[in-house]
């Protein structure tokens, strides 16, 4: 089986899987690993107290929330994602958070922002590139929204790098590649993003790079097998008895001390000239 991309269609996904997908973006985001790659880059963008930031592909708003949360951050936070299903979850995360009053969600498309040039402080797109056809025109549209001398973070997984240990290793392989297929767009992404920022007409500033692996025993990685055995099968990436049987010897190797999965991350800072 083949499928497209998951998380570049969420505005046709139901409910159920879209529930699942905030469940996945909420227990991701505050696993302790997760979290210091994105308190990384944030504190190297220096961010200041009255910024306007734009959180793009937004989801849940986790990034829009720790932005406003932040001491002394007294600015606003604009969040765009393509699933009116996730800005309603976002819209109610920050509001149960005591945040709602600094942040605002709307659904719309991040290859075509609804904002004037030069109207933002600082913009966002964490775990958003490689997941979008395209990604020239993103970056583009970031430049464009972007205030002369501002920067650009971008934040995602080198999916190419994306791999789960089974004793069988042509079947890990092969599950391996059907699993990228089907949660990422642009698996390569990441080592492409120097050359495309240049090509947005923004400059590189600073890169920070990440191994979030697990041996032994999984944890963050738990939630995301039962992410992907849920929607894989939605997809038509796998049938559901495959699915559940790829996580379930994945789930058995954590609980024998033998689990292996591995994902490069990496963030880049970009600059608008001013």
């Amino acid at each position: 089986m083949t499928a497209a991309d998951l998380f570049a269609r969420t505005d046709r996904l139901d409910s159920d899987t879209l529930d699942a997908l905030v469940a996945r973006f909420e227990a991701r985001g505050r696993h302790p690993a997760f979290a210091n790659m994105l308190n990384e880059y944030l504190d190297a963008m220096q961010i200041a107290p009255a910024a306007n930031v734009l959180d793009i592909g937004c989801g849940t708003g986790l990034v829009a929330r720790v932005i406003a949360r932040h001491s002394g951050f007294a600015g606003s936070v604009a969040g765009i994602d393509l699933s009116p299903h996730l800005v309603a979850a976002a819209t109610r995360l920050a509001d149960e958070e005591g945040v709602g009053a600094r942040v605002t969600f709307q659904r719309g498309d991040v290859r075509q922002l609804p904002f004037a040039d030069a109207s933002f402080d600082a913009v966002v797109a964490h775990t958003l590139m490689s997941h979008v056809p395209g990604p020239l025109a993103v970056l583009q549209e970031a430049a464009r929204v972007l205030r002369p001398g501002a920067t650009l973070a971008v934040f995602d997984g080198d999916y190419a790098s994306l791999t789960f240990d089974q004793p069988d290793e042509a079947q890990a392989q092969a599950d391996d590649a059907v699993l990228v297929r089907a949660v990422v767009a642009n698996p390569r992404l990441m080592g492409q993003m120097p050359r495309l920022l240049r090509a947005a007409g923004l400059e590189l500033q600073a890169s920070f790079s990440h191994v979030l692996a697990e041996v032994g025993t999984a944890n963050f990685w738990l939630s995301a097998i039962e992410t992907f055995r849920r929607v894989l099968p939605q997809g038509g990436a796998m049938s559901a008895a495959h699915a559940d049987a790829w996580a379930a010897r994945l789930r058995a190797a954590s609980d024998d001390g033998v689990f292996f999965g591995r994902c490069n991350y990496h963030a880049f800072l970009a600059r608008k000239p001013a």
